[in-house]
Order: C-alpha cells, then structure tokens, then sequence
C-alpha cells in the first residue's frame, strides 16, 4: 500500500465510481444506513448539546476523555469485555456462531469483568487514595455508586442502551483501522461520550458499585453526611443497564449491519453452526 496522497485525478474517478456504486445500492440498505446516518449526526448533536450547555460543563468533556482510557486499553490490549462482544450477536445471526456459545461467551465475560472492576475496587480502597484531596476523591467515589443506585430503571437502562451504542460504534470504527493511531484517532471521541454524557456501561458500573461500598465500609469519614448505597438499587441497576447495553450493542449495531451486509443470500449464509 502506498501512503502517498490520491491526486486530484484519481479523486475524481474514485468519487465518480463511489457515487455510482451508491446510486445502485439495494433499497434496503439504502434507506438502512440513511436512517444510520441520521442517528449518527444526532449523536454528535447530543455530544455537542451537552458539552456546550455552559462554560462549567467542559470538565465533562475532560472527565470523557479522561475515561476512554480505559475502554482504549481494553481495544488495544485485547482485553475481553462484555459491552463490546454484543457485537457477536452478527456472527450469531449469520448462523456461524450458537446461541449456546453467545450466552456463554457473554456470561463468562461478564462475570469476569465484575472480578477484575472489584479486585481494582479494592486496590484503590486499600491504596490510601480515597484520602487524596483531603477526602474528596473518597467522597467522589461514594457519591457515583449511591448515584448509580437510585437511579430508576428504565433511565439506567436507555443510558445504558446509549452508553453501548457509541462503544460498539467505537469498537467498529477501532476495527476499520489499520494502527494503533489509526484506533486511537478514530474512537477516542465516540468512547469519550460516555463520561462527558453521564452514559451507562454495566463493565464500569461493576467497579463504580462495589468501589463506593468498600470506600463506604472502611473508610467512613467519606461516606459522612451521604446517603448509604442501596444494594437493591444496585443490583436493579446492574440488571437494567446490562438490558440496555445488550440493545444498544447487539440490536442497534450489530443485527442493523448484519442486515445491511450479511444477510442471507451471501456466502456465508449457508454455513454450520460451529458447538
């Protein structure tokens, strides 16, 4: 592959072929990635709304950015992570994978990402960092799972259905490129959203819950004046936004390009289902 630029040329001829490719499209997936285009510029207005709101509201625009490290770490690690593998769900409907293996991919990723997001917890607790900043790190830490906790249901779960939406499309778009800045260029505005927007992601849910519990059980002058941790509330909200990110990931993105692009008629439609 070259990395010189196309001239102005092969511009044209490559925006000619492009456009007649385009224009030949079948229906379906014309007015399919039409209504996609609408729902992806909506997203940039719901960034852009947010972010602009007023001046103090550029720290949430810092925190998301601050937060995509994580989920950057995960795509270039190659770490496994539940939200992320929804998009199995288009191998699943291209019957090359079972239901049997999708569940028990999901199950035994979930889980795992709770161990991993509490061992953190507990670091953290342990570490003498919730005293930073004269408690207020601590302070922080329970404030955003007793947050968490009393937020109602179908609201944990459309942000989660959000929140998964743009980490999918991330992880999409990561896929699409060729290097590490290629990834990091492409996805760190998409994963940025979810802090900046206050999104929902069960992984980050499973450290931010038991992170404020542990803060909250051994160093109590954090938790003074806070209202405790509902564990109900807890457990209701790791089970919504679970829910939604399972739509916004396997439904909203996944089965919507498998239509687009791999429904039956194509060479792989005609394939074993493997275990």
């Amino acid at each position: 592959m070259s990395l010189d630029a196309y001239s102005p040329p092969q511009v044209a001829e490559r925006v000619e072929a492009f456009g007649i490719a385009k224009a030949h499209a079948p229906l379906l997936g014309t007015v399919m990635l039409g209504v996609l285009a609408g729902g992806f510029i909506g997203l940039g207005g719901l960034y852009y709304t947010v972010v602009t709101t007023s001046e103090t509201t550029w720290h949430l625009l810092a925190g998301g950015l601050v937060f995509s490290t994580g989920y950057m770490l995960a795509i270039l690690a190659g770490a496994e992570v539940f939200t992320s593998n929804n998009l199995l769900t288009m191998a699943w409907a291209s019957r090359r994978l079972s239901g049997r293996r999708l569940l028990r991919n999901w199950s035994l990723v979930l889980v795992a990402n709770g161990v991993g997001a509490a061992g953190l917890a507990a670091l953290f607790t342990l570490s003498g960092l919730p005293a930073a900043q004269d408690g207020a790190v601590g302070t922080r830490a329970v404030e955003m799972a007793v947050d968490r906790a009393a937020l109602p249901w179908m609201q944990a779960f459309f942000l989660g259905v959000l929140g998964n939406l743009f980490v999918c499309l991330a992880v999409w778009v990561s896929m699409a490129g060729r290097s590490v800045t290629d990834k990091v260029v492409g996805t760190v505005l998409p994963l940025s959203a979810l802090g900046a927007l206050g999104l929902e992601h069960v992984a980050a849910s499973l450290y931010f819950i038991p992170r404020g519990l542990m803060v909250a059980w051994l160093v109590p002058e954090a938790a003074a004046g806070l209202p405790p941790v509902a564990l109900a509330g807890a457990a209701v909200h790791i089970v919504a936004v679970t829910l939604g990110n399972i739509v916004g990931g396997s439904l909203m993105v996944a089965l919507v390009y498998y239509v687009i692009y791999l429904r039956p008629g194509s060479d792989r439609s005609n394939r074993d289902i493997p275990g």
